[in-house]
């Protein structure tokens, strides 16, 4: 059956664009109303997205794909620009449209008064515009471009308030270390246009190429592998996530569209877009179900031990990220529809949780969780809807976040115990630190003069929308229902239920949120156990097990030092050269400008002092010829 509206995809960033384009040249004419132009924008597209993926319920429509403009032409190959319509990537198009738009209407109350607000809004939708065009993108190289913007967009938006050193030093930091997995991705690229038949570059050839075993062996480990460093940059998973929790230094609503389901879903998505890539090299797989796994218990401690409320959840995402890798890398078609399913349901509780702490942020003017408490009493609904987000990520049933992670589990149980105990384990951490942070920020006492009250309905809106979506978003693939996943790989995806993994992921649950309430709440616990008890452990846990500080030592001073060798050899070797030749010409020129004096008596001399050198060199060679 043909899609309808599959046709009518391109609009679905062509609105945002025309938003950018709008906002950036009325500039500060517009003011505040440049907001509804940026919100206008997103829910166009938003209701065509919406148009596409509800025509894609029904029956088997096929993949839709337009790729007739003819972009470079090199010998015999030639790369076409287009866009596809696949069941991936329609579900892609409403995740980013609407929380995008939530997003848009959020930053509405939250950035009121801000004299670059209509930036701001520009900003936005041209990240929107270029997730949206990395998400539809026909083939590899068309991704990649939009892949690149992405990263140019997240750099502007993480240093948007230039004015603050930290957030000037947190967009520099993102730029750069994303840029070290690009590279990688360049080079897959690279291969992949060497090695495809036909330098084909389309998702379709590429397909085909691996599932049939034209491309395979060591050459498809290494194409596998270096498109999961690209993934491994954007997505913040270990060892280049030290951007991820520094770009909280950004706007709150920026955290929320950057961590939830745009920026960072970038990266799992590259990777389900390629899996046939994958799935032809095991190596590959089991790279990325480690790294995968080892970054979801890796940033899961390191958020028990933090105080800002938004890196809190910073380190979160880099947790949950980790689930989604560790799944696609179990390489299984049900662990393939947990990993999406489970990027699915993050975006709507994590945009719930960030824009959340921006409502508490904004009613108390600080992030230091320790200098809040007693919010929930003044602020019902954020306090409300953020408990549902916590709840949701802890993996609390039935909430969605409990089917995305159980689902996970139960797949890592089947195939690799190792990963089921990290997971799990992490599943505790998550658990912990979630309700540590709900604790200490919503009740208890107040511990500053701020007087706290409950945001516009601008604010509070896309909260409440959004705790609706963490509650239901979970019941598209269940045990019972196990629909999401034969609809979105067109095979039989069903999820076996498995009642100790349900119990034990429940129960890791509910012990985190039981210590931190014994901990916060009961205070039957000191809450300077850990620190008291194990300073070390505390302080490594704090200081991020002291990975940006090993990296400012081995490769940025490193960096630094070969920098200055390389200035020195500029300006001593390479401009001395440069420097010396202009001297001596200029001597040169000097010492003829004195003798060319107009004095006869000093062109005698000189005229002498010539004859005596040609005596003397007459007279020399002579000697040196007798001789």
């Amino acid at each position: 059956m043909i899609s309808a509206y599959s046709q009518y995809a391109w609009l679905i960033p062509l609105f945002p664009l025309l938003s950018f384009l709008i906002l950036t040249a009325m500039g500060r004419q517009l003011k505040e109303a440049g907001s509804y132009i940026s919100i206008i924008a997103m829910f166009a597209s938003f209701i065509v997205a919406m148009l596409i993926f509800i025509e894609r319920l029904g029956g088997q429509i096929e993949d839709y794909t337009w790729n007739k403009l003819t972009w470079l032409k090199m010998g015999t190959a030639t790369l076409n620009l287009g866009f596809e319509i696949t069941n991936l990537n329609a579900l892609m198009l409403v995740i980013v449209t609407l929380v995008s738009l939530l997003v848009n209407l959020y930053s509405k109350g939250y950035m009121h008064g801000d004299e670059r607000i209509n930036v701001f809004f520009a900003y936005i939708a041209l990240f929107t515009f270029s997730m949206l065009g990395l998400v539809i993108s026909e083939n590899l190289v068309q991704l990649y471009i939009f892949w690149e913007l992405v990263g140019v967009c997240s750099f502007l938006l993480v240093g948007f308030w230039y004015f603050k050193p930290e957030a000037r030093a947190a967009a520099k930091k993102a730029f750069i270390v994303t840029r070290v997995g690009d590279v990688g991705l360049l080079i897959a690229i690279l291969l992949l246009f060497w090695a495809m038949p036909n330098h084909a570059m389309d998702f379709s050839s590429i397909h085909n190429a691996f599932t049939t075993g034209k491309i395979s062996g060591g050459l498809a480990t290494l194409i596998a592998i270096l498109i999961f460093v690209g993934a491994v940059g954007k997505s913040g998973q270990f060892p280049l996530h030290t951007w991820l929790p520094d770009a909280m230094e950004g706007p709150t609503p920026i955290s929320a569209l950057i961590h939830a389901a745009t920026m960072v879903a970038a990266g799992v998505y590259l990777v389900a877009r390629t899996f046939d890539v994958f799935q032809a090299s095991p190596t590959a797989l089991t790279v990325v179900a480690c790294i995968g796994g080892f970054t979801a218990i890796f940033a899961a401690t390191i958020g028990t031990a933090q105080n800002d409320i938004k890196r809190i959840l910073a380190y979160s995402t880099v947790s949950q990220l980790g689930y989604m890798m560790m799944a696609l890398g179990i390489g299984t078609t049900v662990a393939y529809t947990a990993g999406i399913f489970h990027l699915f349901t993050h975006a709507f509780f994590k945009a719930l949780l960030f824009l959340g702490a921006g409502s508490v942020i904004h009613a108390v003017h600080t992030q230091d969780i320790h200098e809040m408490g007693g919010v929930g009493s003044k602020m019902k609904v954020t306090a409300w809807t953020f408990g549902i987000g916590a709840l949701a990520l802890s993996g609390i049933p039935p909430l969605s976040g409990f089917w995305s992670k159980d689902a996970i589990l139960a797949e890592a149980f089947t195939h690799n115990q190792l990963l089921f105990w990290v997971g799990l384990i992490a599943a505790f951490f998550t658990a912990f630190y979630m309700s540590r942070l709900f604790f200490l920020v919503f009740l208890g006492k107040p511990r500053n003069d701020a007087h706290a009250h409950e945001s516009p309905p601008t604010m509070t809106i896309p909260l409440v929308v959004l705790a609706v979506l963490a509650v239901l978003a979970g019941f598209v693939f269940t045990p019972f229902s196990p629909w999401l996943g034969t609809w979105l790989t067109g095979q039989e995806a069903e999820e076996h239920a498995n009642a100790v993994v349900m119990i034990l992921s429940t129960l890791a649950g509910v012990l985190g949120i039981g210590l931190g309430y014994l901990i916060y709440v009961k205070k039957s616990i000191s809450n300077d156990v850990v620190s008291a008890r194990a300073p070390w452990l505390y302080r490594l846990l704090n200081r991020k097990y002291y990975i940006d500080e090993i990296y400012e030592a081995v490769i940025v001073k490193s960096l630094k030092g070969l920098g200055l060798l390389l200035q020195w050899f500029d300006d001593y070797i390479v401009d001395g050269v440069v420097r010396l030749a202009t001297y001596s010409v200029v001597g040169i020129g000097r010492l003829g400008s004195r003798l060319q004096n107009g004095q006869v008596q000093t062109y005698g001399l000189a005229t002498l002092l010539g004859l005596l050198i040609l005596a003397l060199a007459l007279a020399g060679r002579r000697f040196i010829n007798a001789g």
